[in-house]
């Protein structure tokens, strides 16, 4: 065993055993990251316009400070863009972060000093967790690849701007930069096909132990691979043995990987956004995530079924139930107030506290009240490619509210990697599993309010070609599994398998 990963088992250890003690005492350290946010924020720009100096409870910090989404914010971030100090934080962010929002367009997110911690630590400890509890190391001795954004950065205003993953390839630790890949030159490639070819050919005779990336992004890398080789990525990279992965579900995708891989291999989720690092997975037989209640970041949370009420319930960690759907607001030390992140999650646990990640606010049907979401829908679509032996590319679903005959519907367009036994049935299976799962949906197909739902097969690289013309092929992109209208599919709707059986 080499020295990196002989030394990472008494490190890991270490690091667990601190986690647990922060984990077992997360009402505490909530606490103090709320009065260390108030005493961070009171005297700058925002603290003023919101009297956070008087702030000395959690009730009275949510009678002055409203919830907000990035459009709302927009006005404090626009004057970070222009230069001007103590805005949101004390001082200028270090970074800017700059994402493409799927509801708010491009958004530059606030990275500082006291920020950056979060983001790096975190998946830091998310692999010593895993190295803790499996007592797998030797990854750390191969090559390691992070499937990202570029890092080349550009500045505004003396602020370096760039995405996330870019800003964060900047922060990793040097001893594992030297088993780091792709290279520098190779990962600042804005085109993501020309990117992936380069990435194939610097990786292709290497060592690979560890590949992280969002998972279709890291698909059509392995689908390069084995149109290079012929091969499974079990038999180009026998020392493989550990994904990394975040941003979407892994399940949808789960089968055609491990196909592709040849072999079942572990796997960690991570949930970072530019926001903050909020949670990983903690342990290798439980899907659910691990709060970071000691990160920077006091966590507040709406049922999401208040979300668009005027009058919203808006509560601490210590006040949530198990089950229940919530938005996530975030308080940080990069400086976001009351910022409506919008992701829905819901508790499984409270001791220590653990989240599984169940949609968008704003991704959604309820076209009919019926208020479906990204966790139903794929509960849904896994359930019947299961029992129908089908495998799936990328899926997404809207409502046909006016069909030229019949009762409304919910279309769901799907790219198959491989075909279900029997389409009808396979539609069935997938209606019947949504009813169970949602209430009002069912209650709208028996009381003949709707029809079931219908599916529409797209050809092979559609979710593909569709992000190309967006120009979002790569990186930290995604695909929204849901919509209340009809503009994604309709352009979809020009990539139908032709003709329809």
């Amino acid at each position: 065993m080499a020295l990196l990963s002989l030394l990472s088992k008494p490190f890991a250890s270490y690091m667990t055993k601190q986690t647990m003690m922060w984990s077992k005492n997360a009402a505490l350290m909530q606490k103090r990251i709320f009065e260390q946010l108030i005493t961070g924020g009171k005297t700058t720009l925002f603290g003023k316009d919101h009297w956070l100096s008087s702030v000395k409870t959690y009730e009275s910090f949510r009678e002055q400070v409203p919830i907000r989404d990035y459009e709302e914010f927009k006005p404090y971030i626009e004057k970070i863009k222009k230069g001007e100090e103590n805005v949101l934080w004390p001082g200028k962010p270090l970074y800017l972060s700059k994402t493409s929002g799927t509801t708010s367009g491009v958004k530059y997110i606030p990275l500082t000093r006291a920020s950056i911690p979060n983001h790096i630590n975190s998946t830091r400890n998310a692999l010593l967790s895993y190295i803790h509890e499996t007592g797998k190391a030797k990854f750390l001795d191969g090559k390691l690849i992070f499937i990202s954004g570029s890092p080349a950065l550009e500045t505004l205003n003396g602020i370096p701007v760039g995405r996330l993953s870019g800003i964060v390839n900047h922060h990793v630790p040097q001893y594992l930069r030297r088993n780091q890949l792709p290279s520098y030159p190779t990962n600042c490639i804005e085109d993501w096909e020309v990117k992936v070819d380069a990435i194939v050919e610097e990786t292709l005779q290497q060592n690979m132990t560890l590949i992280s990336g969002i998972p279709p992004w890291v698909q059509m890398y392995f689908d390069k691979l084995t149109e290079r080789t012929g091969k499974k990525i079990k038999d180009i990279f026998p020392e493989f043995n550990l994904f990394i992965y975040g941003g979407v579900n892994y399940e949808p995708y789960r089968n055609k990987l491990e196909q592709s891989i040849g072999k079942k291999v572990d796997s960690i989720e991570l949930y970072p956004a530019s926001e903050g690092f909020i949670a990983y997975q903690d342990k290798q037989n439980d899907p659910s995530l691990l709060l970071m209640v000691n990160s920077g970041i006091f966590y507040e949370f709406i049922p999401a079924n208040e979300y668009f009420n005027t009058n919203l319930t808006c509560i601490s960690l210590k006040d949530v139930e198990l089950g229940v759907n919530y938005a996530i607001i975030l308080n940080t030390n990069a400086g976001l107030w009351g910022y409506s992140l919008g992701d829905t999650v819901k508790f499984v646990s409270k001791d220590p506290y653990k989240i599984l990640v169940t949609g968008r606010i704003k991704h959604f049907i309820s076209a009919f009240g019926e208020h479906v979401i990204t966790e139903e829908i794929e509960k849904a679509l896994m359930h019947a490619a299961q029992q129908q032996h089908a495998e799936i590319v990328e899926f997404t679903v809207a409502p046909q509210v006016n069909p030229e005959s019949g009762l409304p519907y919910h279309e769901w367009f799907i790219e198959f990697h491989k075909q279900p036994d029997n389409l009808e049935q396979f539609a069935l299976a997938l209606d019947e599993s949504l009813q169970r799962q949602n209430i009002y949906y069912r209650d709208l197909i028996t009381g003949h309010i709707l029809q079931p739902l219908k599916i529409k097969r797209l050809r092979k690289d559609a979710f593909i070609s569709y992000m190309r013309s967006l120009g979002k092929l790569g990186g930290q992109n995604k695909v929204p599994r849901l919509s209340n209208d009809r503009k994604l599919v309709d352009e979809l709707g020009k990539l139908l398998v032709w003709p329809e059986h």
